[in-house]
Formats: structure tokens, sequence, C-alpha cells
């Protein structure tokens, strides 16, 4: 078994990539390598077992989670994993298989150290799905399973991890243009997708050749690589493409083979699925109002914590109509009917714009469609009482007070 992984690993080693995780048949040889281990190669075997096993419920994490559970409770021996480290490394599984082997060692037993093990590697799974039933009964009697309780509702899987850097500086890979999800994932090397760095290798190459040589040569400067395009994530392969993304630019996951989390997304508009994707993937995406592919900078320095609104200048005042609408005394002055209450750019716009002045025959009580110019712009008296911004429009013939709609 030994021989045959490291053939496949020399192979993708060839390709820039890490082999492929065990399979079901791979992790059974394992255990029985590790019940009787070959000299020399201890390490390489608790690497394997692990790093190279994939979570959850797949088919290799069942061989695992048994085989750990075996040991923790004493009914296999292994001389390389002693039945504390077997309850941590169930732990790191992330839920599935070893939901219920945690549970059941909850219980006390002669050694107080295991289920107090159990009891903390549960406390940071959250994927117990119906299992959370049992240790919310269980926790009435059991003191260990009172302690995950307790955990899970002051969220210590949460609060316990790393606190964001108040100021981060990453190393600038501009894209220029839209970036479609297809661009990221191209469909050709679809059937390659499940094989997250087989299918990276594909990203951008017709849109941008040379890149995966331009990211690796911006990783020297020893920043983190932040992806910054104008229009990025359109269309519908978003899962495969955030994955080829953050292959190149995040960071590997403990105890999970080949994938990655983290990194940062920058753009000036993100696809809204592209953006969540992003976000449930562990990276930082960011709407950035700033044009960062005119800018010459190779480094931005991220403030994620200081609060921010890109669609709103501070030169601007946040209520201020004349500002919104770049209005002044001789401009033209641009009037919203009372129908419309909301901001839109749409509604300033030439299309939408209308024009209304005094008219003679009805008097001071209603307006009337003109094809004047805006300058002659007059409210009734009615709208006189609800609308609360004055402004001076000039005329060649007369000044007159008008109002503008304030939002």
């Amino acid at each position: 078994m030994l021989e045959s992984y490291r053939l496949h690993a020399a192979e993708r080693a060839a390709l820039g990539i890490p082999p492929l995780p065990l399979d079901a048949q791979q992790t059974s040889e394992l255990c029985e390598l590790l019940k009787n281990p070959p000299p020399g190669e201890e390490s390489a075997l608790i690497e394997l077992l692990r790093d190279r096993v994939p979570p959850g419920v797949d088919s290799a994490a069942y061989v695992k989670a048994g085989f750990l559970t075996g040991i923790a409770k004493g009914e296999i021996h292994s001389p390389l994993i002693a039945p504390k480290w077997a309850v941590y490394l169930l732990g790191t599984m992330m839920g599935g298989y070893n939901v219920q082997s945690l549970i059941d060692l909850l219980h006390p037993t002669a050694e107080v150290a295991i289920p107090a093990t159990a009891a903390r590697a549960l406390s940071k799974t959250l994927l117990v799905f119906d299992a959370f039933h049992d240790i919310l009964a269980l926790s009435d009697t059991n003191p260990y399973a009172k302690q995950v309780v307790d955990s899970w509702a002051d969220a210590e899987w949460f609060t316990g991890r790393p606190e964001l850097a108040e100021a981060i500086t990453v190393t600038v890979f501009k894209v220029p243009g839209e970036t479609n999800t297809d661009d990221l994932s191209p469909a050709p090397q679809a059937t390659t997708r499940p094989d997250i760095p087989l299918h990276a290798l594909a990203m951008l190459e017709s849109k941008m050749p040379g890149a995966l040589e331009t990211i690796a040569q911006l990783k020297e400067k020893g920043h983190p690589v932040a992806y910054v395009g104008d229009v990025v994530g359109t269309g519908s392969s978003r899962k495969s493409a955030i994955n080829s993304v953050l292959w190149h630019i995040g960071n590997d996951i403990p105890f999970v083979p080949n994938k990655r989390s983290g990194g940062y997304i920058l753009g000036s508009a993100i696809a809204p699925i592209f953006f969540n994707t992003a976000e449930d993937s562990g990276a930082l995406p960011s709407l950035q109002r700033r044009n960062h592919q005119r800018s010459r900078r190779n480094h931005l320095h991220l403030h994620p914590q200081t609060r921010h609104n890109p669609r709103r200048s501070a030169r601007r005042r946040p209520n201020s109509a004349i500002n919104r609408t770049h209005l002044n005394r001789q401009s033209s002055c641009s009037i919203r009917t009372r129908n419309q209450h909301n901001f839109h750019p749409s509604n300033y716009s030439r299309r939408y714009r209308k024009r209304f002045h005094l008219s003679p025959k009805n008097g001071r009580k209603s307006l009337r469609f003109s094809r004047r110019s805006s300058r002659h712009i007059l409210r009734t008296s009615h709208d006189h009482s609800r609308l609360p911004r004055y402004h001076r429009a000039h005329d060649s013939r007369r000044i007159k007070r008008t109002r503008l709609f304030g939002i």
C-alpha cells in the first residue's frame, strides 16, 4: 500500500499538486499497518491517518472512525496511537461518522481523560444533526454532556478562534475586466472538478495565460495574495470557481486533504451568489469602490474591522439632495414626483426626469408638463408644505424661489 501510494504521490508532484486523499481500501490497509507498523514508517503512517483521510461521511472516514473508536474503547491496540489521542483524532473529523462514537465516549470510564477529551471534541463539532437531541437528553444526568451543551450555547466553537487582524497587508493579483466563473472553472475541464488541485490548474487558462506563474511569484513577496478584479464571479459554477481561487490564494485546512480556506477577493462588483459562496468557504470578499485595477500599487492595506460603506463617500453629506444630484445654482433642477420616495440614480437621469412649471390656466394649484428649461421649476403650495429644502434657480428674466425634494 505504501509503495503504490508513493508512486502516485510522485506522479502528482510532477504536476505541482498533492496526491489524492485515501479511499476506503487504502484506509483499511493503513489501519492494519498501524496495528503492527513496519520499522521506520511510524511517522509516515501517522501522517497518512491524520491528514490524508477525508472527514465527514466519506467511506474512508467510516473506516477511520471505526478504527479510532476501537482504540479509544480498548478493543484495538496500536503502539503508535494512545486511547486519549484516538479520541482527539475523532474530534478532527468535523462530524458524520465520528459523532455517535464521541457521544458513547462521554460516559465516565476508569480513565477520566477519555470523556473529558470527547466533550472538548464535541464542543467544536457542529455537524451533529439529530444527535443533538441525544446529547441534550444526556445532559440531564451526564456532566460531560452538559459541558458540551453549555459550550454550544456560549458559541465557544466561534469565540475560541483567533480574531481577525485590525490591518492586513496583501499583495495584489489583478485580473482586468469581468471574470466569469467559467474563467475560473472551465467547463471543458468539468470532469476534474471533484479533484480540486487538478482542476485548479486550468484556472484563467484562456482569459489570462500565465496567471498561475504570476501568483506563484507574488507569493514570494511574503504577503497573502488578494484576487482583485473589476466584476468578479458572474456565472453559475460558483462553488468550483471558489475552490479553484482558494486553492491558489488560500490556506490549507488542518486534517482536511486537498482543500483550502481563507483568501481575499476584492472587486468593484461581486456577483451575490459568488460573494456568499466565498464567505461560506472561509474567504473574505469585499466590495471596493476605488478601482484598484488602475492603481499602480502592488500592495494594499485592508482594515476589515473598520466599518465603511463603499457606496457612500465621506466627502458627501448623506442626506443632501444637492450633493447626490450634483446640482448648483446655475444647473438644472430635477424634481421627483410625489410617489417616488426612494433614491435611485435613474430617477435623476434624462430619461426619467420630468420638468414642470406653473400653469397660467390653473394658477398655483397644479403643475403641467413643460418642454421649457428645467430651470423654470416651481412647486405648488401643497408641495411646499412637504418638501424641506430650498434652492435658488437663476433665470435671465427673473429669480424664482424653488424647492427641491429632500432625501
